[in-house]
């Protein structure tokens, strides 16, 4: 997109805004969604503010290792087209409807999260779209420098109380063209939580370097961590392997110690069936496998199935005949200090029914840019304000410095007799509270107001409502994520 262009895309999302209803919240209208909140007025909504224009790699600056891309750019269309020309974006998270936008401000990780942190500390400059003093709208371009600086801090995990991001400017990662993998089995979840933090630490297993880390606990004495590293050649097998047909990834961390993928198939290796989720589709049967349609098998697919259950309840219906119990749903992404991950996920499969387990390491990049931790546990110094003891980041306040590791499970639990609906999750906020970590909002939460607003950066996202969207022109953070609004 020209120059010209982008101004005039940003003229035009102004005057979009200006002529949204005034008694009604601004509302951005997306195609795709990837929340989980019973009831979300997203998943309800068909129309609202459209910044479909911002979509697309506008400039990449090979030199510097950047480019400017539009907020509505998917993680698909950025690999697209970023990928042939030698780069991605530091973080990929794993669904390939993913927009940067979204990531920025709803978080996001992957298996480069552990040197690369999450997706918005990659980003230089952003123009977002906010409510404006007069509640007509306001384009400001935030940078961690400049007299937005404040709006820069407190939009990762606004969730779109603060306004929308129109485009970006964001750091790449020179590629290579295949990721080498080793699955390496642990019997204990001391162990495993042993392993990650040596390859946290070091970056290093067994003497080969680490790029990639993330894992799979499929129970208490059976979990894989996978380790990758970029590779210029296909190590130790005739050619790349393909997990977008009849074979499934996750099922190969049990099968065999080491692969090999292509860069693509590597960052949508979860993809393809929602990590392992598919199978409540049936997409997993052999027979209904070779019947699907190979290009079918995708999240959006399987998303689209979700949300037509969840507006007209055809399964909850068939159950409920059935005389099969209700049940919750238990869709969540936490992040526990590592420290406590041991004890998080023995007491999440003694207490809640659902396995597989996803776990990823994340930590915060370092204050020159550079990212992870040193090693041999000596901690990077605290990024501006954290000089001062707080987070960089004050609505999902990681702490500098503390290695965490993300825990993904997504299913459903029976509510049993004399139980309430989100009692489980209500469960798990708690723990996870306890052990000092958090949960991202993009699914149920259940918090009251005064707990959320300590948990979530409450005094830092007030101020910025009050500078940025005085008129109240968007939801709140907690009607978003609690009150489901």
């Amino acid at each position: 997109m020209a120059a010209d262009r982008i101004v005039g895309s940003i003229e035009a999302a102004a005057r979009d805004f200006a002529s949204q209803p005034p008694d009604r919240p601004v509302r951005l209208a997306k195609r795709t969604s990837n929340l989980f909140r019973h009831g979300s007025a997203r998943n309800r909504a068909r129309t609202g503010l459209d910044l479909g224009s911002f979509r697309g790699v506008f400039d990449v600056d090979p030199e510097s290792r950047t480019a400017r891309v539009g907020g509505l750019t998917t993680y698909e269309e950025l690999v697209d087209a970023l990928l042939p020309e030698g780069f991605v974006p530091l973080v990929v998270p794993q669904l390939r409807t993913i927009t940067i936008g979204g990531a920025v401000t709803g978080l996001g990780i992957e298996a480069s999260s552990f040197r690369n942190g999450l997706p918005h500390e990659s980003v230089l400059e952003m123009r977002v779209l906010t409510g404006g003093a007069d509640g007509r709208g306001e384009v400001v371009t935030a940078r961690p420098d400049n007299e937005h600086a404040e709006l820069f801090r407190a939009f990762p995990n606004s969730y779109g109380s603060l306004g929308y991001v129109l485009d970006l400017v964001i750091e790449l990662e020179p590629t290579s063209p295949y990721v080498a993998l080793r699955h390496v089995r642990f019997d204990d979840l001391d162990g495993l939580t042993d392993a990650i933090r040596l390859v946290m630490d070091t970056r290093v297993w067994e003497g080969q370097r680490v790029d990639f880390v993330d894992g799979v606990v499929f129970g208490a004495r059976e979990a894989y961590l996978t380790l990758g590293h970029w590779s210029d050649r296909v190590e130790g097998q005739p050619s790349p392997s393909d997990y977008t047909g009849d074979r499934i990834y996750y099922r190969s961390l049990r099968e065999r110690r080491s692969d090999v993928l292509t860069a693509h198939d590597y960052l949508w290796r979860w993809d393809t069936d929602w990590f392992w989720c598919s199978a409540a589709f049936g997409a997993q049967h052999p027979t209904i496998r070779r019947l699907w349609p190979k290009g079918k098998l995708r999240s959006d697919v399987y998303w689209k199935i979700v949300a037509f259950e969840q507006r007209h309840g055809v399964m909850a219906a068939i159950d409920a005949r059935r005389g099969r119990l209700p049940r919750e749903r238990v869709i969540q992404d936490v992040e526990i200090p590592l420290d406590g991950t041991a004890e998080f996920l023995t007491w999440f499969l003694h207490h809640v029914p659902i396995e597989p387990l996803w776990v990823c390491p994340i930590q915060l990049r370092r204050k020159d840019g550079a990212s992870g931790s040193e090693p041999s546990g000596i901690r990077p110094p605290l990024d501006e304000p954290g000089d001062h003891g707080s987070p960089p980041w004050p609505l999902y306040p990681m702490q500098p410095g503390v290695p965490y590791v993300n825990v993904g499970f997504w299913s459903s639990v029976e509510i049993r007799p004399g139980a309430r609906p989100g009692d489980v999750n209500r469960a798990i906020e708690a723990k996870v509270t306890e052990l000092g970590g958090h949960k991202s909002l993009y699914s149920d939460a259940y918090y009251d107001e005064a707990t959320f607003a300590r948990l979530y950066g409450g005094a830092a996202i007030a101020a910025a409502k009050r500078r940025y969207d005085p008129r109240g022109r968007f939801p709140t953070l907690y009607q978003k994520a609690v009150q489901a609004r």
